[in-house]
């Protein structure tokens, strides 16, 4: 069987001519013999000539119209029409061959009994030659038997994609619609989703495909917990947006992401919020090529602003970020100036002439340093970035009239116990103060927790650890986090920007939390796996408890109080948080400065908690990585505080 598969190309293309040759005379025999009833020698001698005409005349013709040129594993219902096509072509010749010959009588019934005979040989062998031909390739390869999960036109086409690859064999169906329960598509039986537990050892299905695409999140969300317990492989299809223009293909299909899992729904974006603040205005972001910074700018040029400018302090990531800007502009044939600029934030001579010459109108503040144990290491630096560069960017803005000011804020902010979440409270507390004692420029602040797929993420260490075969490292059973998708962060914080009256802090509806070790579960699970564990010692990926990091809460909050109202937009809150007056912070702010001068760790330390009455250090500041920090350079000759 294997040495027949293997053969030349052209070596099966004449052995299916050769077939046909002798296979279609002996049609024409039968067709005589039903409209005589029996076949007498009188008769083979009356139509010799044309039972030897057959071969003749169909193999060339059925060479012509390409029927010997498909390859049989990969051919679907469209072959019949070809074969009909030659069909009729081949009878309409013979029956000119028979006038030409002065064939008389002759029955017309023969050529329709030979019509529709050789049209039912033809297609029957080309699909009894596939199946043979895959049952093949199943025995000669390894094979995953797969479960498609929908039944619908995208399970369909799934199915035939995977039929044509070879390295998946769809054994069975599920769909959640009754009526479909108990058919066939394509010779595979569609089953209710309720009987998978015992189809799986049944049929040793060892992967389910969900061809769900017009399927809501919080549905595929369900699927998910219904299937977990199986511990298979699960893979889901594209949105039916990306099928809309061609085929579902294999390679269409992907791995469940962290996305599948939270099963959030997104929520039309306000198009009047999205592009209040950006269309034709000339709009900047600095921290352009961070997680956030990067998305922020390219929501923003959808919008369609005057200019785009970018502040980044990395030459690679802005580099990257403004070559990927200038192909989306080209991409979506826009007239949009997009300005890079390598530079600090706390560098304000750098910014006033950013803002001044570029006549910035609209500002989002993305530049921080965010990684909790690496700020933990490294105070010094991390107050200097988010605490003295907001403050620098703050104070340029308002001279130079910058009409909007956002800054990306984070859940780390609230009752903080690492010294990131406390600088960004800090930032949060000077845009506060600014909004208080100005009119310039209309400060607010948008608070959310953790994105998907940003620098440090945990989703992306969980899914590299398990490919590696483990183990997880987890630093807390307990831990949980919020999450969202940076896409739906960063047009949240479009919109929340523009609902800004000043001095707002907005928080962004993150669902419900997520424990980590859930997480980390089920990931390892919907790969097809077990966790090692004491009730499952036969698991093949373990989790280990590595203790929780310099800083780092067991449970992240949104809010520092309970004052809090909800906005036009359903995921976007406004918060009521306590204030500092600007005179106080400012007595503050030039005590820390200087404490960070001079390297002054309990002084920085008591500052913290003095400006931010909520901070709850887990470790003095006294005792962290003394040589990380000596490395700093101190802070610049020239006052930050005007």
């Amino acid at each position: 069987m294997q040495s027949l598969i293997h053969i030349p190309r052209l070596q099966k293309q004449i052995l299916a001519a050769s077939l046909d040759a002798l296979c279609l005379p002996l049609i024409f025999i039968l067709a005589i013999w039903l409209r005589y009833d029996g076949f007498t020698m009188e008769l083979f001698r009356h139509y010799f000539w044309l039972i030897f005409a057959i071969p003749l005349i169909s193999i060339p013709v059925f060479t012509r119209i390409g029927l010997y040129r498909a390859v049989v594993r990969f051919i679907d219902q469209k072959i019949i029409s070809v074969i009909m096509f030659g069909a009729s072509i081949a009878v309409l010749l013979l029956a000119f061959i028979s006038v030409m010959l002065h064939i008389m009588p002759i029955s017309r019934a023969i050529f329709g009994f030979f019509w529709t005979g050789s049209i039912l040989y033809l297609s029957a062998s080309r699909f009894l030659a596939r199946s043979w031909l895959l049952r093949a390739d199943m025995t000669g390869n390894a094979v995953h038997q797969v479960c498609i999960y929908g039944a619908g036109k995208a399970g369909a086409q799934l199915a035939s994609a995977l039929r044509a690859g070879g390295e998946h064999h769809c054994v069975a169906f599920l769909d959640d619609n009754k009526n479909r329960h108990g058919s066939t598509i394509a010779g595979v039986k569609v089953y209710d989703p309720a009987e998978i537990d015992a189809l799986v050892p049944r049929l040793g299905i060892n992967q389910i495909l969900l061809a769900l695409p017009s399927a809501s999140k919080t549905r595929q969300k369900q699927i998910l917990n219904q299937l977990e317990h199986l511990k298979l492989k699960i893979k889901v299809t594209p949105s039916i947006q990306s099928l809309v223009n061609g085929e579902l293909r294999v390679q269409d299909v992907r791995d469940v992401e962290i996305e599948d899992l939270l099963g959030r729904d997104p929520v039309t974006p306000d198009a009047r919020l999205l592009s209040i603040c950006i269309t034709g205005k000339n709009v900047m972001v600095t921290g352009a090529g961070g997680s956030i910074g990067s998305e922020l700018c390219r929501q923003i040029l959808r919008q369609k602003p005057a200019k785009l400018i970018l502040l980044e302090m990395s030459e690679y990531a802005l580099y990257a970020m403004e070559q990927e800007l200038q192909s989306l502009r080209a991409q979506l044939k826009l007239d949009i100036e997009i300005l890079p600029f390598l530079g600090s934030v706390l560098d304000e001579t750098r910014l006033d002439k950013i803002f001044s010459t570029c006549a910035v109108e609209t500002l989002y503040h993305a530049a921080a340093y965010k990684h909790v144990p690496l700020v933990e290491h490294n105070p010094i630096e991390g107050i200097r970035n988010n605490v003295f560069g907001t403050l620098s960017v703050a104070q340029a803005a308002v001279r130079n009239q910058v009409a909007n000011f956002v800054l990306i804020s984070t859940d780390k902010a609230v009752r903080p116990t690492n010294v990131m979440g406390t600088t960004k409270r800090m930032a949060e507390l000077i845009l506060q103060a600014f909004s208080r004692t100005q009119r310039t420029t209309r400060f607010c602040m948008v608070r959310f927790g953790n994105v998907l797929g940003s620098s440090g993420s945990v989703v992306p260490l969980f899914r590299k650890q398990i490919m590696a075969g483990g183990p997880i490292t987890l630093t807390h059973p307990e831990i949980t986090r919020y999450f969202m998708t940076i896409p739906e962060a960063a047009q949240l914080v479009l919109q929340a920007g523009a609902m800004g009256e000043g001095g707002d802090v907005f928080v962004l509806d993150m669902g419900e939390p997520v424990r980590i070790i859930d997480l980390a579960r089920r990931m390892v699970h919907l790969s097809g796996l077990e966790v090692k564990c004491e009730q499952t010692p036969d698991g093949t990926i373990e989790i280990q408890h590595v203790g929780l990091r310099p800083g780092e809460k067991l449970y992240e909050e949104l809010l520092i109080g309970n004052n809090v109202e909800g906005t036009t937009h359903p995921l976007i809150m406004r918060a009521q948080e306590n204030e500092i007056s600007w005179e106080q912070l400012q007595v503050n702010l030039q005590e820390l400065e200087q404490a960070c001068r001079i390297f002054d760790y309990p002084q920085i330390r008591a500052l913290l908690q003095k400006t931010v009455a909520e901070y709850q250090p887990q470790c003095g500041i006294e005792d962290l990585l003394w040589q990380a920090s000596a490395a700093s350079s101190p802070l610049p000759a020239a006052p930050l505080l005007h």
